[in-house]
């Protein structure tokens, strides 16, 4: 009687045990978060930025299309942007899409009311038809990523 009373408490513990392992549910917290909290930058301090404080980029545009070319040509062009912010914008990195689209950009920071510029280079060696490449900038800016887009009508040259 005494083993019975014992398997018997052993399987209650262990079904106790389970139990009180198993993940409780999660109440939806998300509703409770405020969107001043997201929408205002903080400094690297931790502190709460100014509104206006931060760096801001605006490009004159964002995308340019240099229209029809000849295969293998290298074409250029400038983003023109000003830091309309209230704080030095930094460019940390440009990157384009692939090899034949190569971006260059100011490495000194932009001081609020400067304007400054991205060049790309692009060269249609081996390309053809309706092409699209972009150039993904990382800053200091909110949000983050800024990205920059070329196209082009690559026009093969027919052999004689």
């Amino acid at each position: 009687m005494k083993t019975n009373f014992i398997s018997k408490l052993v399987i209650v513990l262990s079904i106790s045990t389970v139990a009180a392992c198993q993940p409780k549910e999660k109440k939806d917290d998300s509703a409770k978060i405020s969107t001043d909290v997201i929408n205002v930058p903080s400094t690297a301090s931790g502190k709460l930025a100014k509104p206006g404080s931060a760096p801001e980029m605006i490009f004159n545009e964002l995308l340019h299309d240099f229209g029809k070319i000849t295969q293998g040509e290298k074409v250029s062009y400038s983003f023109i942007f000003k830091n309309t912010g209230g704080s030095d914008l930094i460019i940390s990195s440009a990157q384009g899409s692939c090899g034949c689209t190569v971006p260059s950009y100011p490495k000194e920071p932009i001081k609020p009311g400067q304007e400054s510029k991205v060049d790309v280079v692009f060269s249609s060696e081996g390309k053809s038809g309706l092409v699209q490449k972009t150039v993904t900038l990382v800053t200091n800016c909110n949000p983050s990523t800024k990205i920059l887009t070329i196209s082009s009508t690559i026009i093969v040259p027919e052999e004689e």
